[in-house]
């Protein structure tokens, strides 16, 4: 008897961990009522877009995308396209009135309610499902966890920052923290599962507190460390105004908390900063380095900066690359600044021209460049653990992460490495972005 074919769906992810974690937490959904992925967007009776809004080109990337699907309706009337993520909450209904062939929208904060929504929906219904309800769902049975190297783990959603250029609290929503043994219970499903490497998430993830109790992020570190079978354990996105000395203590007690830590600084001028809304000054946040690397000397830092923020001066600019000389950042993830429908900045004077921006751009990309290479370089010649990730061109080698999260190839011979194992490898060549290495011979 012939069984009849599975209905097949395709998600594209675009943005953060928040939304790849989501985007697995839909997919389980999906596989959970009979549907397969597909590996073709072509044959996809449900395609979703999960989006990502904090910069306007990855706005404009979605929708240029819903505009290239719609096409697939003609030879599939029953294809169901559903826009997903932060640029969902953030356009909402209107979203549906500027692409007639969207069948829903579907906010961050709802995406553990995709199956009900899908359920329920009648033909030719469109559904805008966003906001923020006071109970979310998560369900860690229902998640397709992808690859098998890193299990991410939910401890904190939204933000109450409120930085005069971001618009993640309006997309992700107030600060929303999961209760402890929650966390727990999830992270030791996922070691059961075989991972490695968890990753706590967060838009602000070092300002978890237990609801109702007294315990911080600090504890929940201590808490998470100390579960058997965690090797590498790592967390983003911190704030740095949020960074306490028992958070700074956790690196120098529990070896397994990765050396590496992303801290977005934004810039280096307190001028910026104060325009920026962050709450803290460039000393503070020196101040904050050096006693990171006091408590873990191997520790690699990387950061988000902004340059083109309205009213920067070229002594702004000066004082971002005068601070990433001085920290040597492992790797720095710098962009124009982007105005954000809603947010505080759009009402600052003195915006800053795009070839200007565009300019001190790329000087400070150049910067980091000749940083990140020496940094690599003096890499060379040590042996370094590596997590195995995949693999890269050519096909002969494998790919995978430091602790220190620096990416790492690596040939295959003599024996390809299980995705998810631990494999040595002796680093013999150092580029800006990446490492080459060799696994040691076994004798």
């Amino acid at each position: 008897m012939k069984l009849p074919k599975a209905k097949r769906f395709w998600i594209e992810t675009w943005g953060c961990q928040m939304n790849e974690l989501d985007t697995q937490r839909m997919a389980g959904q999906l596989m959970q009522s009979g549907m397969l992925p597909t590996r073709s967007v072509e044959d996809a009776d449900i395609i979703l877009l999960n989006s990502c809004s904090v910069r306007e080109k990855a706005e404009h990337k979605v929708f240029s995308q819903l505009g290239r699907y719609r096409r697939f309706k003609a030879d599939n009337p029953g294809l169901l396209i559903g826009l997903c993520g932060c640029v969902a909450q953030q356009v909402g209904e209107s979203a549906l009135d500027r692409n007639p062939d969207l069948d829903f929208v579907l906010g961050p904060a709802r995406v553990g309610e995709l199956s009900r929504i899908l359920d329920r929906r009648q033909p030719g219904e469109r559904i805008v499902a966003t906001g923020f309800p006071e109970e979310r769902l998560f369900d860690i049975d229902t998640i397709s966890r992808a690859g098998t190297y890193k299990g991410m783990v939910t401890v904190i959603e939204g933000c109450d920052k409120n930085c005069t250029f971001c618009i993640v609290p309006m997309t992700r929503g107030s600060e929303r923290c999961r209760p402890l043994e929650d966390i727990l219970i999830e992270v030791e499903h996922l070691v059961e599962y075989g991972f490695l490497e968890i990753e706590l998430l967060g838009q602000t993830v070092n300002h978890w507190r237990e609801p109702g109790g007294q315990w911080d992020f600090a504890d929940l570190l201590d808490r998470v460390a100390r579960v058997p079978g965690v090797e590498r354990l790592r967390f983003v996105t911190s704030y740095p105004r949020d960074f306490t000395p028992r958070m700074v203590e956790q690196f120098r007690r529990h070896p397994n908390i990765c050396p590496y830590l992303h801290l977005p600084v934004q810039s280096g001028s307190d001028r910026m900063l104060k325009r920026m809304g962050r709450g803290y000054t460039i000393d503070s946040f020196r101040r904050l380095v050096e006693a990171l690397r006091a408590a873990r000397a191997d520790l690699a830092l990387s950061t988000d900066l902004i340059v083109g923020f309205p009213g920067e001066t070229d002594g702004d600019f000066q004082e971002t690359a005068t601070l990433v000389e001085e920290v040597g950042f492992a790797s720095v993830y710098a962009f124009k600044y982007s105005p954000r429908p809603g947010t505080a900045a759009l009402n600052l004077p003195d915006a800053i021209p795009d070839d200007l921006a565009s300019e001190r751009l790329q000087k400070l990309l150049q910067l980091q460049e000749r940083i990140q290479r020496g940094l690599n370089e003096q890499l060379v010649g040590a042996e370094m653990d590596v997590l195995v990730t995949g693999w890269a061109e050519p096909p002969q080698l494998q790919s995978g992460r430091t602790a220190c999260h620096r990416i790492v190839h690596f040939p295959a011979e003599p024996d390809a490495r299980p995705l998810g194992s631990i494999a040595p490898v002796v680093i013999e060549k150092a580029n800006p972005h990446s490492l080459l290495g060799r696994q040691p011979t076994i004798r």
